[in-house]
């Protein structure tokens, strides 16, 4: 049996091994160096971050590469992903670094929870095979509920902790169960494998679609879309804001990542019964997403039934590269480069909503309430407009990032024949409007509850401008990203 082995080519896998390594340094210099040096960890995993990215440009030739026995693929959608990700991780540690150090959570076991979810991300992202690509789902969740009880003595957060655990822990079950049937009717895990299974008939279409619908089950949770949707409000509510700004950004593009894997890489044959159960969440999704956003009073809360809508454009995206793929594969291709601009967008978005939380917080006091923003425009002109970019993007208005993510994705439905859904989408997205317009009301004509000077970390101050600059100035060349998106896409199917 050793004899056969064959040793699999490490260097399309050196990020995760960089960044495995890595973690074990962050863990021995916790250990070691203690209290004495508690902003070290949170250094290290930035430098961390830094090399993954350096090597992750570094070791890209372009080409699609597989190695562990076809289980782990490196191609350009996931050096592109990847990069996403440490952006997004990187941009957390910043803007948490003082918010943590208030609650006395700034330690080692916080930052290697960050790694090692990251880690999870990245294995998920480049996944060939069904069992890699739950390895590392699970890799990332157990994590992300660890860090959603990292601070100990709240009893929300506790709380929050146990139904995300509970819940994620069904999730992923349905999900195995869904994977151990398609294995079953496939007679593969890999997901090139089962794909040419599938085209050429050989297994049963029965079985198939009862896994489908489990896979289908476990993909609407991990983006938290109707009617999976539950543990969201709960979790970024209860979650200390960090956390919930970190659950918030990075795992959707690795939850996307999930789903072009799985359904299109995988299961393109049976993209009429996949497309139509996503339709129904999406719709679904922006429908509830907005409705019970209005009622919320705190802005954590609203942010997260923002996040089911959001991802219900997302869905909206995946859906509409089905159809027509006979006719013109370049539509399909644009259309989940529609879905993939979108997730991106939305993560600069939400990481730049959490972030001015985190600016308005200080030690003892969470500034999550939508009074916490009332005459913002009196104590920080620039922040002001930093938040107002930000709503306004969100909500879907000339010309910021947000609106050209939703054109491109209702543009792409349209051509797909979903018309009427992309209707019932901007309606949608015309009545979600109103609660990203109050934020935008209770900063420039509201008085403020706390008129004190805001006081900003530097580093925090330049990357939340250069958040919301980015936000802007991708809304006015959109074609920048769209088109990354795209040829990213047409080089990785």
């Amino acid at each position: 049996m050793l004899n056969n082995f064959v040793m699999p080519d490490l260097y399309p896998a050196a990020p995760e091994i960089f960044l495995l390594l890595m973690s074990f340094v962050v863990l021995f210099a916790d250990l070691f160096l203690g209290a004495t040096q508690r902003r070290l960890a949170g250094r290290l995993t930035l430098l961390t971050l830094i090399g993954c990215a350096f090597i992750t440009v570094y070791t890209d030739d372009g080409q699609s590469t597989l190695t562990f026995s076809n289980m782990f693929i490196d191609d350009l959608l996931a050096d592109f992903l990847k990069l996403t990700t440490y952006v997004a991780v990187a941009t957390m540690l910043v803007y948490g670094r003082q918010y943590l150090a208030d609650r006395q959570l700034d330690k080692g076991e916080f930052y290697l929870l960050v790694l090692y979810a990251t880690l999870g991300m990245m294995v998920m992202i480049s996944a060939a095979s069904l069992l890699t690509l739950y390895l590392g789902l699970e890799l990332m969740s157990l994590s992300l509920y660890a860090l959603v009880a990292i601070d100990r003595d709240s009893s929300r957060a506790t709380e929050a902790a146990m139904k995300y655990f509970v819940l994620g822990a069904l999730a992923s079950g349905l999900l195995l169960y869904g994977m151990s049937m398609i294995y079953g009717a496939t007679g593969n895990l890999e997901i090139g494998s089962i794909a040419q299974a599938l085209l050429q008939d050989k297994a049963d279409k029965t079985v198939l679609v009862f896994g489908l619908v489990f896979i289908v089950a476990g993909i609407a949770f991990k983006l938290g879309a109707v009617p999976f949707h539950m543990w969201i409000p709960d979790v970024y509510h209860g979650a200390p804001t960090v956390v919930t700004l970190f659950i918030g950004s990075a795992p959707k593009l690795a939850a996307y990542a999930m789903a072009l894997r799985l359904l299109v890489y995988g299961l393109f044959s049976l993209a009429k019964e996949w497309q139509t159960m996503l339709l129904i969440m999406a719709v679904l999704s922006i429908g509830l997403g907005n409705l019970a956003a209005i009622a919320q009073s705190n802005l954590k809360r609203m942010l997260a039934y923002s996040a089911i809508s959001h991802m219900g454009y997302m869905l909206l995206g995946l859906t509409a590269g089905v159809a027509g793929a006979e006719v013109d594969p370049f539509t399909v291709v644009n259309a989940y480069g529609s879905a993939l601009y979108y997730t991106v967008a939305y993560v600069l978005m939400s990481l730049g909503s959490f972030g001015m939380i985190l600016l308005l917080s200080r030690a003892g006091y969470e500034a999550e309430h939508l009074d916490d923003f009332k005459g913002l425009n009196q104590r920080s002109p620039w922040f002001a407009a930093i938040m107002l970019v930000f709503m306004l993007s969100m909500a879907g208005i000339p010309f910021f990032i947000g609106f050209f993510a939703k054109f491109a994705v209702l543009l792409a439905a349209v051509k797909a024949g979903h018309t009427v859904v992309a209707v019932v989408a901007v309606l949608f997205s015309l009545i979600g409007a109103f609660y990203y317009l109050r934020v935008v009301k209770l900063m420039y004509f509201d008085d403020p509850v706390d008129a004190s000077p805001i006081c900003a970390p530097v580093n925090m101050t330049f990357l939340l401008s250069l958040n919301g600059v980015a936000v802007a100035a991708f809304g006015l060349f959109p074609d920048a990203i769209m088109t990354m998106c795209t040829a990213v896409l047409l080089r990785s199917l």
